[in-house]
């Protein structure tokens, strides 16, 4: 039922009844209001003086006449008020405080404007509600990252790297400050130290509390050295980032350095053998017998093994161990090229997990250019979402991306395969693809937030999946699933995680003795596309023709793109053309000498043309 502001405080005020404490003997309390895009979040503290058992929320539209929306609990609300498509919407709110017998006190009236947010303003609300996973739900004694939102003391190793990593993006975002971005860390590596190790490595689950391990599996309860390679990922991330002279930082690096010495990759070798193993265990040694090689989300393991400078394994190991089991693709998928891994490329965390601190760009191995494969695996992810084989409900250019996850009947890798899609989408997948496909993650993200969030956004950022074809959003939020979204979108933002992980001196070295060599032409290696595509003058010095035949009518795009793949200019936006031939110009004449690439869509097809400008 609708009141007027005034009404209301004067019928409140006017309460006699003895439990009830009056707005004047009680006084306002402060309420915060935040508007984003689609939403309006509220927080408050609680009032001081008395002991709410519960909170009434109210809007207005227009300033004057409120209504009522929900009684909560917690000292927070997120109101979904809907993208403002027709322009910018203003809205009132006020909080009560309610105890036993009535209002114990009534917020100011706070009023705020919700308009559409731009790229940079909506990258900016995920990683800061994201950040909030690894901050305030930060294991309470230890500060390690909790497995999921219902972990209670169950640390995640793997998580925790991630974790760190992400209080990096939190400092330079000035969401925390570098001395509570290093009191943490501090926190953190004070666990490690005395937690449980098995040949310097970590469990996959720790006690938060006691550091005692909490087992995987029967027989996964010890060493796990993925998860320990992702948490020495983002500690040598931390590392170079506390560069200065005082003596906590310097505290803190010598720490850091020490748990990295002493993690014993070679023992890992299970008796010198070829290859990394993933776990062992002081109960059941090497039971599971899990050798780790083919492509898949481990790659950060062998590099950190042969750039150990205390426990190292030969370079060969990366062909020998890494490279090995199905490893190389070379197969064309949607108008991709995949170099190595499974059919359509298998999860998207394959993409994200490594190459959180790795940075792949320009460089290349006897098998791949790993940042073009990341490119190409996350548009055959889109493409086969587009294309949607298995008749899911929701999937489209904008709704994509295939994970691990939760989802309607547990837990799955879901991947571009007809026995591993189920319908479920997981923001993580496509969120965390930002520095390989800025403009379809982007599309995802607007899509995910402005559509689905008033069931998918949670104050800690998206919840972890949803699936359309049985109206199931979950309720959860992973680590290792929010780590990515907040990491890969700053790395493509600002590169700051692979500046600082490419910045430890022993990367290049190891990097060196694997064979990875410069590679500056990396968007060279797509497939041709769909379509005949005709650039000339090639070489150019100020003008670029483009000519091709259409079949059909058709929306035509063409994007500008630098030698790393990265968006520099569009030429043209989806412009109508008729079937027949295309054929235009572009200057090119303000553009640096170097190599560029053409990038020209048509509908669903694609074509990719290299240039140089002279």
């Amino acid at each position: 039922m609708p009141f007027t502001q005034s009404l209301l405080r004067n019928m409140l005020s006017s309460l006699a009844i003895a439990l009830v404490f009056s707005l004047h003997a009680q006084g306002d309390f402060s309420l915060n209001v935040t508007p984003y895009d689609s939403h309006v979040e509220l927080a408050w503290p609680v009032p001081t003086g008395t002991s709410p058992f519960s909170y009434k929320i109210w809007r207005s539209t227009n300033g004057q006449t409120f209504t009522q929306l929900k009684i909560i609990f917690p000292t927070d609300y997120m109101d979904f008020v809907g993208f403002p498509a027709t322009g910018p919407k203003n809205y009132s709110y006020f909080v009560q405080a309610l105890g036993g017998a009535g209002v114990l006190a009534t917020s100011d009236t706070m009023s705020v404007t919700v308009a559409p947010l731009n790229d940079e303003a909506l990258m900016d609300m995920v990683q800061r509600y994201t950040f909030r996973y690894f901050w305030d739900f930060g294991h309470p004694i230890s500060g390690m990252a909790r497995e999921r939102n219902t972990s209670n003391d169950v640390v995640t190793s793997g998580g925790t790297g991630f974790g760190i990593m992400a209080l990096l993006v939190g400092i330079e975002r000035g969401y925390i400050t570098r001395q509570e971005g290093r009191e943490r860390l501090a926190t953190i590596t004070s666990f490690l130290e005395t937690a449980d190790r098995f040949h310097g490595a970590y469990p996959h689950w720790m006690n938060g509390a006691s550091g005692k391990v909490v087992p995987f599996s029967q027989f996964d309860n010890g060493g796990d050295l993925v998860e320990t390679a992702f948490l020495m990922e983002g500690l040598l991330c931390a590392r170079q980032y506390f560069n200065e002279s005082t003596a906590e930082e310097v505290a803190l690096r010598n720490a850091i350095t020490g748990l990295w010495e002493a993690v014993e990759w070679d023992w890992y070798r299970k008796n010198n053998s070829n290859a990394l193993y993933w776990h062992w265990s002081p109960n059941y040694n090497w039971q599971m017998n899990f050798q780790v090689r083919g492509y898949n989300e481990a790659l950060i393991i062998y590099l950190l093994a042969i750039a150990s400078p205390t426990h190292p394994v030969p370079a060969s190991l990366w062909n020998t161990g890494w490279a090995q089991s199905g490893y190389v693709n070379g197969n064309t998928y949607y108008g991709y090229k995949l170099s190595v891994g499974p059919v359509r490329g298998g999860p998207l965390f394959f993409a994200h997990y490594s190459y959180m601190g790795f940075d792949p760009r320009g460089i290349k191995d006897a098998y791949a250019n790993y940042y073009i494969h990341n490119k190409h695996h996350s548009l055959v992810n889109q493409a086969y979402c587009i294309a949607n084989p298995e008749g899911h409900e929701g999937y489209s250019a904008e709704c994509w991306g295939l994970t691990a996850s939760d989802d309607p009947f547990g837990y799955l890798a879901h991947e571009p395969t007809a026995s591993n899609d189920n319908g479920t989408i997981t923001p993580s997948a496509a969120l965390s693809s930002m520095p390989y496909t800025p403009n379809e993650s982007m599309d995802a993200l607007r899509h995910f937030y402005r559509v689905h969030g008033e069931k998918l956004w949670s104050r800690m950022g998206f919840y972890d999946a949803f699936n359309l074809d049985q109206n199931w959003f979950a309720t959860s939020t992973l680590a290792i699933d929010q780590g990515p979204i907040i990491c890969m979108i700053e790395n493509h933002r600002s590169g700051l995680l692979w500046n600082l992980f490419m910045a430890n001196p022993e990367i290049q070295p190891a990097l060196n003795a694997i064979g990875f060599v410069e590679d500056l032409t990396p968007v060279a290696e797509q497939t041709k596309g769909d379509f005949d595509l005709l650039a000339y003058p090639n070489p150019t010095f100020d003008e670029l023709n483009v000519e091709f035949v259409l079949k059909n009518a058709a929306l035509v795009s063409i994007e500008l793109l630098d030698a790393q793949g990265r968006s520099q200019q569009q030429f043209l936006t989806e412009k109508l053309h008729p079937a027949g031939l295309f054929s235009e110009s572009f200057s090119v004449a303000a553009l640096p000498k170097g190599l560029y690439f053409l990038k020209v869509k048509t509908g669903q097809k694609m074509a990719i043309q290299k240039f140089m400008r002279q």
